[in-house]
């Protein structure tokens, strides 16, 4: 084990050097934290004890991508889907997402802000995501978005009937509002309001698909799928994803 974790290391510092060589990491990172129950059931863990497992690695990758340059996080910790589980599993979850995000807030370190509709959401998780997010409002290093009872399909309606029930508030017909209607305006009404679309995406658990993660925010995002568990998610595995990044040729389209 001592050779291997030597050997690791060793790869790590090449791949941080090749990375400080090919330019700027990506600005905006997001992250599907996937596999926490399939990593507990192949462990012989409890559910719960994976999910607390998965949530002790997000601080490490905080730690990483702040240390690579990157600026916004976004991790999707709970989607719209999830809310539909179990009762007393997603009970024991919002448990261990509310313990997490309290100890992100604590640090002191991230200026933290949910995404998401709370709405959906017990009133008690709401009240602690909200207490932990205005905790950071200080905060100037790595803004980190927290995407709990998340959905991007849902994003989108929400920006849609909010950019009209604006409209209507300053006197507008439906009509007006829908002559004037521009991608732009759905921008302006997302959750992520104000930010960089992420530049990468990373999903851990080899699944290969978004999940409606950041629909519309990822027209021009680049993917990276990782195998591994996400308690099981490595610095090494961290940088590959970088790596993979800087190789590719963005053209937006052009």
């Amino acid at each position: 084990m001592g050779m291997r974790s030597a050997l690791y290391r060793a790869y790590e510092t090449v791949l941080a050097r090749d990375l400080k060589a090919r330019g700027p990491a990506p600005c905006h990172i997001g992250v599907i934290l996937d596999g926490n129950r399939r990593w507990a059931k192949l462990s012989g863990a409890t559910t719960a004890h994976g999910h607390r497992r998965g949530a002790d690695k997000i601080i490490e990758v905080l730690e990483w991508s702040q240390e690579s340059g990157v600026e916004v996080v976004t991790l999707w910790m709970l989607s719209t889907d999830n809310l539909e589980r179990d009762p007393i599993e997603l009970g024991a979850l919002l448990e261990i997402i509310c313990d997490s995000v309290e100890e992100l807030a604590r640090d002191g370190r991230w200026r933290l802000q949910h995404v998401g509709d709370a709405s959906l959401l017990p009133e008690w998780v709401g009240l602690r995501l909200n207490a932990a997010v205005e905790s950071t409002s200080k905060a100037t290093a790595l803004h980190v978005n927290v995407a709990v009872g998340y959905g991007g399909r849902h994003e989108i309606a929400a920006a849609v009937r909010a950019y009209l029930l604006a409209g209507v508030a300053q006197g507008q017909s439906l009509e007006e509002v829908a002559e004037g209607f521009t991608v732009e305006d759905i921008a302006e009404h997302l959750y992520t309001k104000g930010q960089p679309d992420p530049d990468l995406m990373i999903r851990t658990s080899g699944e290969q698909r978004l999940g409606g993660f950041l629909l519309w925010q990822s027209a021009h995002t680049e993917f990276y799928f990782c195998d591994a568990y996400w308690p099981d998610f490595r610095r090494v595995d961290f940088l590959r994803a970088l790596r993979s990044y800087a190789q590719r040729e963005r053209r937006h389209g052009r």
